[in-house]
């Protein structure tokens, strides 16, 4: 699971289930274009920023919720100028999935794979408070668990049960209010928006060819220049980056789901020029190699 990048952060007993951050401020790894197989709850406190989902880019308003699947390659650019302020809570689907079952309410987790990573705008209402502190309170119990664990040496399954069913109720919460049409924001996008999108639609489609800036430019009837400096602005990465991160998200992806393929066709498919590159890009990235990544993955 993705963690704060401070090394400030200590990991606890429940980080392969479940992780919450509550009202972060300053730099951590989600500024890197980055995805992770835990859903996620992304609840946007204040600030200015701008959060680039796949080849979508939302403009931020204070008690916007965004739900995330995970998988899908996802970056927050925030403004200089501002306090960005956010919390997040990642969980794994299949810690709770039998108790959803039992429960009969196995489509609360629709939200995350059917939406399509959808944003709630709340305007800091009621609903959105409520969620604010839900969040606040599963934090709040996972360092109880961890600080009941320190002192113990053992689990403890009943705070572990509570803290079940605090997030049951959190993504009850979420389930009535992603059924609001009203809900699901299609915000008005500047100009520069726009193309930004269109750059990123345009790379999402064709990272796994021989892509550049001047044939991106080109097809969209851009200028180069206009090209690159308007995808930097609005999303904070290059075009480049951005094609990168393409690649690397599908490669995870093959490693993982494809095991009889070889590195060859991995990086191939994915749009890598060689084997070579490949793997260095890939360890540089990730901290180990494909075959490292794929042996883990697979067990």
């Amino acid at each position: 699971m993705d963690k704060l990048s401070s090394s400030n952060y200590k990991g606890k007993v429940m980080d392969e289930w479940i992780t919450a951050f509550y009202r972060v401020q300053g730099l951590d790894h989600s500024f890197k274009f980055h995805s992770h197989k835990e859903y996620e709850i992304y609840f946007f406190h204040s600030g200015d920023c701008k959060y680039l989902i796949n080849n979508r880019i939302y403009e931020l308003q204070p008690g916007d919720i965004i739900l995330l699947d995970g998988m899908t390659l996802h970056k927050p650019n925030p403004g200089s100028g501002s306090t960005y302020i956010r919390s997040m809570l990642h969980f794994s689907p299949t810690w709770i999935r039998e108790l959803l079952g039992t429960l009969g309410v196995p489509n609360l987790l629709d939200p995350f794979n059917k939406l399509n990573n959808c944003l709630l705008r709340t305007g800091y209402d009621q609903s959105g408070q409520i969620v604010d502190g839900m969040i606040k309170g599963i934090a709040a119990s996972l360092e109880l668990i961890d600080t009941d664990q320190q002192k113990t040496g053992k689990k403890n399954e009943l705070l572990e049960a509570e803290l079940k069913l605090e997030l049951i109720q959190l993504l009850l919460k979420i389930y009535k209010m992603s059924q609001k049409e009203l809900s699901q924001v299609t915000s008005k996008k500047t100009e520069k928006e726009a193309h930004a999108e269109s750059i990123a639609s345009w790379i999402n489609k064709h990272y796994f060819e021989k892509v550049s800036l001047e044939r991106i430019a080109a097809e969209l009837n851009l200028s180069k220049y206009y090209a690159s400096h308007v995808f930097k602005e609005v999303t904070g990465f290059t075009v480049m980056e951005y094609v990168m991160g393409c690649r690397l998200n599908q490669v995870k992806y093959l490693l993982e789901m494809e095991p009889n393929q070889t590195l060859t066709d991995v990086s191939r498919s994915a749009g890598f020029e060689s084997v070579a590159h490949f793997s260095r890009y890939f360890k540089e990235k990730v901290g180990k190699t494909p075959s490292q990544y794929r042996k883990e993955k697979l067990k």
